[in-house]
């Protein structure tokens, strides 16, 4: 496995793999790795001849106050596990916003993805999904890759990037792959390992309501209203503060009143400091 630290060296890589009649298959992370990372890594390497992946606590998708300067790193630890799983280059930018030469003007272009971006966690991170759209876009110009693989548990993001692809006609097949748990079913997550013990023991609760919801739709129920209130209900008991919790169509993200198409049911709760997200989707139940 190589590092690679500059943008002329990835694209040179990348493009001598292609070179070759390669496929390269891109996971693009914060770091911090878990099992949900190498999975996609994993999935990356079933698709693609080369697989590279990038480590990159990417600025611009904080809004001040958030957790930029605690969020978990440890990028010797990552780069043995990205080697482990059969990573064949890893791309380590420094900072992927600073131009060359001390007078350079700063960077001031952005990526909005106008809709997608709004509900579920675009409402209360206004500035997030910029953020992440720019900071994608700039990786797939780098790394050119012909396959990215994200993880569904972003599922919001995983939608907005697909979108971004099509509009503005990157020649990449984005990949969504399923949400991997730990024993007691909360997703995985980098920021999982900063909730305390107590925290991290009533987190699983999210998982189950989200379990309970799609036991009663499969059951019969339909109403989002109803659905919505029960799964609230559980993560409040259990000590979770929620920002949302929604029912939606699982493409367009619009909330809806009725499971009448495939939806997707989305929540965002704190337990203490730590923002979790998890969601699952939804399927109408046979008439």
């Amino acid at each position: 496995m190589i590092v690679l630290e500059t943008a002329d060296a990835v694209r040179a890589w990348s493009r001598e793999c292609r070179g070759h009649g390669e496929v390269v298959a891109f996971v693009p992370t914060m770091g911090y790795l878990h099992k949900g990372h190498l999975s996609l890594v994993e999935e990356a390497r079933r698709r693609g001849d080369k697989v590279i992946a990038s480590v990159y606590v990417n600025p611009t998708q904080f809004a001040p106050g958030e957790d930029f300067d605690v969020y978990p790193r440890d990028t010797d630890g990552d780069l043995v596990k990205l080697r482990d799983a059969g990573c064949d280059a890893v791309f380590l930018p420094e900072d992927l916003y600073i131009r060359q030469g001390g007078d350079a003007p700063p960077h001031e272009t952005f990526v909005t993805v106008t809709e997608l971006q709004q509900p579920l966690c675009g409402a209360s991170r206004p500035t997030f999904f910029r953020g992440v759209a720019t900071v994608v876009a700039k990786l797939f110009n780098i790394v050119e890759p012909d396959i990215a693989v994200f993880g569904m548990k972003d599922y919001q993001q995983w939608r907005l990037i697909r979108r971004m692809v099509r509009d503005l006609n990157f020649p990449i097949d984005v990949v969504g792959m399923p949400i991997v748990r730990e024993a007691d079913g909360l997703a995985m997550s980098s920021r999982n390992a900063r909730l305390t013990p107590d925290h991290r023991r009533n987190a699983p609760a999210i998982f189950r309501a989200l379990s309970e919801a799609a036991a009663s739709v499969a059951a019969g129920e339909t109403d989002a209203a109803a659905i919505v209130a029960s799964v609230q209900k559980r993560i409040a008991g259990a000590g979770g503060r929620i920002d949302y919790v929604q029912l939606s169509d699982a493409l367009t993200l619009n909330p809806i009143d009725v499971i009448d198409r495939l939806a997707l049911l989305a929540v965002a709760a704190h337990f203490g400091e730590v923002r979790l997200i998890d969601n699952v989707e939804l399927v109408p139940p046979k008439s």
